[in-house]
């Protein structure tokens, strides 16, 4: 600790992440928490799969994730000026999580959520989603040989303010008129290990196709009210206005474009058997 300055009432906590056979596990997420489940400060480990933290003298929680690893959860003291060191937290493989049956599966629109970001005036950020949509996946019997198919309404654009929303629906952006819908048509799963998959396919919107990919985290199976199976995930991905001849703007003072070009799109998905 020679060199390094840390306030009079503060301390360091310190750790090295592991796998089973010693290697380091790097970008492993951590938390340190109080006593009290309040967040201190997180992060991600270093490429030497270290942690090193200045927190206030106190008891602490410190919790380890990682993809494909069971969490790690554990306790530390931390002295004024002192350094709590943990030393080496080996990670264990967590079980792989059961992928859905092979078979037809469809979207459960009533538990899942299609949602978007864009900013605004290059401050605040607006929030929607689509409130109707429907879509169906074909599992193979290797996940990698699956396809989806999702159809989204137009129309169903809800910002939460009518007059905004209307104008989303104009000739500006999405002419709902002329593109009552936009589809994806996935053509490839790829693994990225753990529970992480990438789901490749083309998207129709605005009249124009373009390849976009899903980042998606596969949360497992579960048992639903009804006992039916279902499955889930969440998915993420980018798109940019312009791709999809979107190229309404209006310039407030300073070029700052009153909305920003790219959009977030942000997925919450179920899906359930199909019935026969």
């Amino acid at each position: 600790m020679a060199g390094l300055s840390v306030p009079s009432t503060a301390g360091v906590l310190s750790c090295r992440v592991l796998d089973p056979v010693n290697e380091p596990v790097q970008r492993a997420e951590f938390v340190v928490s109080d006593t009290s489940g309040r967040r201190v400060v997180g992060g991600e480990t270093d490429p030497f799969g270290t942690v090193v933290t200045t927190v206030p003298a106190g008891e602490y929680r410190l919790a380890v994730t990682a993809e494909g690893y069971t969490p790690f959860h554990g306790n530390a003291t931390v002295t004024a000026s002192g350094l709590a060191a943990l030393g080496d937290i080996t990670l264990q493989v967590a079980a792989p999580v059961a992928l859905p049956e092979p078979g037809e599966w469809e979207l459960d629109p009533t538990h899942s959520q299609i949602g978007f970001t864009a900013s605004h005036i290059g401050l605040a950020r607006i929030h929607g989603r689509f409130n109707t949509f429907a879509g169906a996946i074909r599992i193979g019997e290797r996940m990698e040989g699956s396809a989806m198919h999702v159809i989204i309404d137009t129309a169903s654009i809800d910002t939460g303010v009518q007059m905004r929303d209307d104008h989303l629906r104009s000739g500006d952006f999405l002419d709902v008129g002329n593109y009552p819908t936009m589809e994806f048509y996935s053509d490839r799963f790829v693994h990225r290990g753990g529970s992480r998959w990438a789901i490749i396919g083309g998207l129709t919107l605005h009249g124009v196709s373009r390849t976009v990919t899903l980042d998606t985290q596969y949360l497992g199976l579960g048992t639903g009210l009804g006992g039916e199976t279902r499955g889930a995930c969440r998915a993420t991905t980018e798109l940019h206005r312009e791709d999809f001849t979107l190229t309404w703007q209006t310039m407030l003072a300073r070029g700052i474009a009153a909305i920003g070009s790219s959009i977030s799109i942000d997925l919450d998905i179920q899906v359930v058997p199909k019935a026969a």
